[in-house]
């Protein structure tokens, strides 16, 4: 099997979070429904970027990409933005719901997705997904804490700045896990037993 070519870091973030800025901008300008309009087409447009610069279709962009044209599309036919203010509730849901029964089933699918670039422990993996499950959950919880209860406003800015800005902290609170259970720090352990076993 081919596998995709790499994008540069840099490029990548500005497909991921560019569609969010564009959202915000508009939406500071015009309304939540302008702002959908142009950000459904966005979000597949940017997919498309991804998926012919590196070979591959992202599958959590992807289904991301799903929910925001169906979400998206019902805020728009309704006029009604309860839509796409609940859109990030059910893409949360959906990757806590698909790590969870992963782990049920003994296994990660987010050492599937990234297990090339991130080579783990089996108890690293576990951990690390039991991790990102339990975050999906809390952020389903806040943005649903946050449309429900502030202003239209408030839930655009949370969901452009601060809960990509949550996801990075969270990425960052791993390193220590990511090195701890990474294949070559394991092994290096695993000598340096062996060198004592001999030793003794």
């Amino acid at each position: 099997m081919s596998q995709g070519k790499t994008i540069n870091p840099l490029l990548k973030i500005a497909l991921e979070i560019g569609p969010l800025v564009v959202f915000f901008v508009i939406y500071q300008r015009a309304d939540i429904y302008t702002a959908t309009a142009v950000f459904v087409p966005l979000i597949l447009a940017t997919l498309g970027v991804s998926w012919k610069l590196s070979g591959k279709l992202p599958r959590m962009a992807a289904v991301t990409a799903v929910m925001v044209t169906v979400f998206g599309g019902l805020t728009l036919w309704l006029q009604d933005a309860t839509f796409i203010k609940m859109k990030p509730t059910v893409v949360y849901v959906i990757f806590a719901g698909a790590l969870g029964w992963g782990l049920l089933r003994g296994r990660s699918y987010l050492r599937d997705l990234m297990g090339e670039t991130m080579p783990m422990t089996d108890e690293g993996w576990r951990i690390f997904t039991l991790r990102w499950a339990l975050f999906f959950v809390a952020m389903a919880a806040l943005n649903e804490a946050v449309w429900r209860n502030f202003t239209e406003s408030d839930w655009v800015t949370f969901k452009t700045f601060l809960a990509p800005a949550a996801t990075f902290l969270f990425v960052m609170t791993q390193m220590p896990l990511l090195k701890r259970h990474g294949i070559e720090q394991a092994r290096a352990e695993g000598d340096a037993k062996d060198d004592d076993g001999a030793a003794g």
